[in-house]
C-alpha cells in the first residue's frame, strides 16, 4: 500500500494542481471516480491485465467507455497511466487527490464507528461538536460495529477517538495494575 501511494502522489498532486488553476475541483474528482469504477469492474480489469493487449488497445477501450465524460485532460491522464503502466494506483491518485481537496475546502473527513445505530440527532450532535475541535467542516461516515461493547470510536484523519466501553474497560485494567 506505501509503493501504492508513494506512487500516486506525484500524479495526484499534478491534478490537484491543475483542477486549482483551472478552478475544477469537483469536475477532477468526478473524472477520478468514473475511472476508479471503471477500473474496478471485473471485465475491464481482466482486459488490462491481460498482456496479450497493447497499451493503445487499453487506453482505447477505457476512453470508449468514459466517453465524454473525460475532458481533453482527463483522457491525456488516461494516456499517461496507460504508457507507464499506472492504471493500477488510479484509487490512491484519487484518494490522495480528494484529501488535498477537502484541504483546500476546509473540510475534514470523519468515521464515527458506534456499537449500536445512531439516530440522526445524536450523529449532528457528534458532527458538531467535531466541527467545533477540529475548526472545519465535517464529512462523517457513520458505521455501526456490532463488536464494539458499547460507545464510539471515531476517526479523523490518522487521529482517533476511542469513548468505546472496551477502551474504558482497558483504561481501568492499566490504572488497577499500577
Amino acid at each position: 500500500m506505501a509503493e501504492s501511494v508513494t506512487v500516486a502522489r506525484p500524479y495526484a498532486e499534478a491534478i490537484f494542481k491543475l483542477a486549482r488553476e483551472r478552478n475544477a475541483l469537483t469536475a477532477w474528482s468526478a473524472q477520478l471516480r468514473l475511472l476508479e469504477l471503471v477500473l474496478q469492474d471485473d471485465r475491464v480489469r481482466e482486459f488490462v491485465r491481460d498482456p496479450k493487449q497493447t497499451p493503445a488497445a487499453v487506453e482505447q477501450l477505457l476512453l470508449v467507455i468514459c466517453g465524454e465524460r473525460l475532458d481533453a485532460s482527463g483522457r491525456n491522464l488516461v494516456q499517461v497511466l496507460v504508457q507507464n503502466n499506472r492504471l493500477e494506483v488510479i484509487e490512491s491518485i484519487r484518494a490522495l487527490y480528494e484529501a488535498r481537496k477537502a484541504e483546500q475546502e476546509g473540510v475534514v473527513e470523519a468515521t464515527i464507528r458506534s456499537a449500536v445505530a445512531l439516530d440522526q440527532d445524536q450523529q449532528a450532535r457528534l458532527v458538531h461538536q467535531l466541527e467545533v475541535k477540529y475548526q472545519r467542516k465535517v464529512n462523517a461516515k457513520v458505521e455501526v460495529d456490532a463488536e464494539l461493547l458499547g460507545g464510539c470510536r471515531i476517526t479523523v484523519g490518522d487521529r482517533v477517538i476511542d469513548y468505546t466501553v472496551r477502551a474504558y474497560l482497558d483504561a481501568m485494567a492499566m490504572s488497577l495494575a499500577r
